[in-house]
């Protein structure tokens, strides 16, 4: 009989049900105060962990541990040591000290450091994250860890996220000190939304721009895409179906709690969303996601395409980032209430991440810049380059009633009248949802939607603590010397709406005019990853960071380079991916039916007989004609990428040189390709074409 979700649901997680039950009550109040408080680890209690982990772990079939960090390659890193050790008798027992938990030397010398090390340098550290539950996966224990350099620079993203959270809770709790809470601390929590494409795996296998870079380079569009939106939300097939069952199964065991799951808009693509959480365990658990995403799916003979766009097209995969505030008694800071207009804590706490938003709408935009969200952001299926907020109508109606005074209260609650006796009237929200902002508020929290699918989410939510953390500060900062603190509270939120209302935007954010307007308010809209990353080095932005100790400047320019290296290298490998499918498959499939048109052709003309050939004369000039420049774009993209590749000047440029010339020449060269696809038949052309990938499940 199959057990039921909650006899398994964490059953392979190190969590406080297994704490409790496993370790001495004074241990168990020592490492629970140190993760609840954000208290400096006793070093005395790790011994007793280390023993009562490896016992658990051990019990679970695990052989092995491993210091399971995030470098700034984007995705994990794991160094997996036995338990074992000798004895002198020839046997062994299996040991793992509070010591093995605590620190970790993996190889640091080929983990991108941004000239932060020379790659003799090899020595790197790993450190126990007690705040994120080891947790126990094929036959590995698996111990979240922080990762720096022997010289003590953080070289990982989840440094830099602990760190913000740090900086945020010490100036929200005095934001709360004001309004006489309680609390003792704030945490920012998360819930990311992951989108992500199913394709059958035997034709995956058969294209390389699939296995080498996540997308396709080239495809035709096929007959039918998402045009009559019969994916969304629809049923889900039974082949998706048992894959869906099979991957809540293994993150429910890891005590991921995915919730949600549904088709997506375009065909093959699909959702998954789980409850929220602190930031720091919701950036591993989506990080382990993705990954199982892509284990489970080799057991159903699919793969999951995580990339942010697959196929052109159609829509692209996001991942919506559901940030919020909360203290240690429970309340969501960013809950309006029933009365928004007299909330005043909220609405401080609003007012704060509008500024913060406006003032470092260059920082946010970076967070989520990537080569492969370059293809998606402002596709008329994701947000645009610019940064906005959707506030809705009720709160955008009091935050322009304070800048000119005290909001009056008003109801914008109703009932939604079905119609229909026998189905009940809805209570309806007192504002509508943007789909289209790319940070609309969505009743107690902030839904920041830019992020591309295969991103960490540490990057845009470290970004979004410490500039929230810098505003709170100097809200903190105002009122903590005001004489009249309502008085103040008042003042504060007007000058923060009239200084900052530029940033609210409830509309269609798809629209030209909204471009139009955006630029009139004087807002910011970097369309491409390279214009996006020199805002990492402005003066203002690397002092945000300083300030709150979240990241030293040299650590930031480290960040600089490694971000313009990845872009450059990620454009280079997709360039020398699509000339080597377009030299040695395409060429010779066009070459290939370019000859049976014109054996065809011959063979009419040498019957003698008076029968019509313009037909094939048509077709094979057409092949020809596309043929021709297809060749022509072969090796303009080779030139391009030759003269981008040998700029020595400096990154920066180098990185530019490739978003312009070099993405140019390959969208020539895809132009081509997809017109030959469409002339060549299906026998002859070289791998499987949109309609079988995309529909073919």
């Amino acid at each position: 009989m199959e057990k039921h979700v909650t006899d398994f649901y964490g059953c392979n997680v190190f969590n406080f049900a297994t704490m409790r039950a496993r370790l001495p009550k004074i241990t168990y109040k020592s490492l629970k105060k140190t993760i609840d408080e954000g208290l400096a680890l006793d070093e005395s209690v790790a011994e007793i962990v280390a023993s009562a982990m490896k016992d658990w772990a051990i019990e679970k079939g695990a052989t092995h541990f491993t210091h399971w960090f995030q470098p700034m390659t984007g995705i994990t890193a794991e160094k997996h040591d036995s338990f074992i050790s000798p004895t002198d008798d020839g046997k062994v027992i299996m040991e793992f000290t509070g010591k093995d938990l605590v620190k970790g030397e993996p190889d640091a010398s080929s983990f991108p450091s941004g000239g932060l090390r020379a790659t003799f340098e090899a020595r790197g550290y790993t450190a126990w994250d007690c705040t994120s539950p080891a947790f126990v996966k094929d036959g590995t224990l698996y111990i979240p860890t922080v990762f720096c350099s022997y010289t003590g620079e953080v070289l990982d993203k989840k440094t830099p996220l602990l760190r913000s959270m740090e900086a945020l809770n010490k100036q929200a709790l005095r934001i709360l000190k004001l309004f006489g809470s309680s609390a003792t601390r704030v945490t920012t929590t998360v819930g990311p939304e992951q989108e992500y494409f199913l394709v059958d795996k035997d034709l995956w296998s058969k294209r390389k721009d699939l296995i080498f870079t996540g997308r396709t380079l080239f495809g035709a569009k096929p007959p039918k895409g998402q045009e009559l939106e019969d994916h969304y939300f629809g049923n889900i097939k039974e082949r998706i179906s048992n894959y869906m069952k099979d991957l809540d199964t293994e993150l429910w065991k890891l005590g991921i709690a995915a919730k949600t799951k549904h088709n997506e808009v375009a065909p093959a693509q699909h959702e998954l969303a789980p409850i929220f959480t602190t930031s720091n365990i919701a950036t591993d658990h989506n990080q382990l996601t993705m990954e199982i995403m892509k284990k489970v799916a080799i057991k159903h003979n699919l793969t999951c395409l995580l990339h942010e766009k697959p196929f052109a097209g159609v829509n692209g995969s996001g991942k919506h980032n559901n940030w919020s505030m909360s203290t240690n008694e429970g309340q969501n800071l960013l809950e309006p209430g029933s009365t928004p207009h007299d909330n005043t804590q909220f609405l401080i706490f609003l007012c704060a991440v509008i500024k913060a938003v406006d003032d470092y709408q260059d920082l946010l935009r970076l967070s989520v810049a990537s080569a492969g969200n370059d293809h998606r952001l402002g596709a008329n299926e994701a947000p645009p380059a610019i940064v906005s907020i959707f506030l809705g109508d009720q709160l955008t109606d009091i935050l322009l009633q304070m800048e000119n005074g005290k909001a009056k209260e008003k109801n914008y609650s109703c009932m939604l009248e079905t119609g229909v006796a026998s189905l009940p009237n809805l209570p309806k929200d007192s504002t509508d949802r943007n789909r289209t902002s790319p940070f609309a508020f969505t009743g107690n929290k902030f839904e920041f939607r830019m992020l591309g699918s295969s991103s960490s989410i540490a990057g845009c939510n470290f970004v979004l603590n410490t500039i929230v953390a810098e505003v709170l500060q100097q809200f903190a900062e105002r009122l903590e010397s005001a004489s009249d603190l309502s008085a103040e509270i008042c003042a504060l939120i007007s000058d923060t709406v009239k200084n900052h209302k530029r940033i609210i935007f409830n509309g269609n954010n798809y629209s030209q005019e909204w471009v139009e307007e955006a630029e009139r308010r004087g807002l910011l809209n970097l369309k491409s990853t390279v214009e996006c990353i020199p805002t990492f080095i402005k003066d203002k932005n690397v002092a945000v960071f300083v300030k709150h100790g979240v990241l030293s400047k040299s650590e930031i320019e480290s960040r600089y380079e490694i971000l313009l290296e990845n872009y450059i290298k990620t454009i280079n490998i997709e360039a020398l991916t699509m000339l080597s499918m377009a030299k040695t498959e395409i060429l010779p499939s066009a070459f290939k039916y370019s000859k049976e048109l014109a054996d065809t052709i011959n063979s009419v003309k040498t019957t003698g007989m008076p029968v019509e050939i313009s037909a094939q004369s048509t077709a094979l000039k057409e092949l020809s004609s596309v043929l021709s420049s297809f060749t022509s774009n072969i090796a303009a993209l080779k030139k391009a990428l030759n003269k981008a590749a040998d700029d020595s000047s400096d990154l920066l440029s180098q990185a530019e040189q490739y978003s312009k010339s070099v993405v140019a020449a390959m969208e020539n060269l895809r132009t081509d390709a997809d017109k030959l696809e469409a002339i060549i038949p299906r026998i002859i052309y070289p791998f499987p074409t949109y309609a079988e990938l995309l529909f073919n499940i």
